[in-house]
């Protein structure tokens, strides 16, 4: 597969639809919401994967999001790197997938993350209720094929991990959210941990003119020749970004996205989709970049 730039279309909810209705199963099971154009990331991100089977792939700002324990379910181990806490993981992700910390201070043991949880909790009933899910996720007799590392770190500075030792690095929407003047050196240290002919194959946001930051999301939207820069790709790298009012077009006017808004978006006006009123400023935009031999 050649290196590309491309704004992910709308069609991607039907043209991936088993992949995505894979990821709306083990979501709800995790109990965990999608970001509003994550069905797009996701799915256009494991559409340029080969079989994930013992496959080793990084993370990159994965949070407790869906994709590591998709990836996990599907074989692969899964470096899954954030620079945010992810020390009282619940056991519902815990003993499915296997997880363990890349140090001990990574994912501190089952019983204290749950002495934690349950003291973080507001009421009684609140606790009983974090107690009763944990209890749930000791005993649930399911594992995944593949497990996840956790690793907290910042994506610039992954001194724990060597030259040319994964297969692949994803990142969802993540990447956006350092400054433009730093995400070439996290480019380059993803670039170094993977080994030759590896792929990156990360989300971000699309701008069309100018790149600009959208506060509500505290994100980064970029042209396509900015993209090139950041990733440095060829001036060659073919793009989509002369169909972009067609494709932004057709994301507005989404009904599939818009009815399966997740509820969190009305709770603040500081993110993605503010107050949950479906009216999208940027548009998803696909970045797959192979590591040769001349990379650094």
């Amino acid at each position: 597969m050649k290196e590309k730039i491309e704004i992910l279309p709308t069609t991607l909810l039907v043209d991936e639809k088993r992949n995505i209705d894979e990821l709306k199963l083990l979501a709800d099971t995790l109990r965990i919401e999608f970001g509003w154009h994550y069905h797009l990331d996701i799915s256009w991100i494991l559409s340029q994967l080969p079989p994930v089977g013992s496959m080793r792939i990084l993370d990159a700002g994965a949070g407790t999001g869906i994709l590591q324990w998709y990836l996990a379910e599907n074989g692969a181990e899964v470096l899954s790197v954030d620079r945010s806490s992810r020390q009282y993981l619940p056991t519902r992700f815990r003993y499915r997938f296997r997880a363990q910390g890349l140090h001990d201070n990574d994912l501190a043991p089952a019983l204290i993350s749950l002495r934690a949880r349950t003291k973080q909790a507001k009421s009684s009933s609140s606790a009983i209720k974090v107690m009763l899910s944990e209890i749930r996720g000791l005993l649930s007799l399911h594992r995944s094929a593949g497990r996840v590392v956790v690793y907290k770190q910042d994506l610039s500075s992954l001194h724990d991990i060597p030259d040319d030792s994964l297969d692949a690095v994803v990142a969802v929407s993540a990447l956006e959210h350092n400054a433009p003047d730093h995400l070439p050196s996290i480019v380059g240290e993803l670039l170094r941990v993977l080994k030759p002919g590896g792929m990156l194959v990360a989300t971000l946001c699309a701008a069309k003119e100018n790149d600009w930051y959208h506060e509500p999301s505290q994100g980064w939207c970029y042209t396509a020749d900015s993209l090139r820069k950041q990733f440095s790709l060829s001036e060659s790298t073919p793009d989509n970004y002369d169909r972009y009012d067609e494709l932004f077009d057709a994301l507005q006017n989404c009904t599939e996205l818009k009815e399966n808004l997740a509820a969190f978006y009305a709770d603040s006006g500081d993110n993605g989709m503010p107050w949950g009123i479906w009216d999208p400023q940027y548009q998803p935009v696909g970045i797959y970049k192979i590591k040769h031999l001349t990379s650094n």
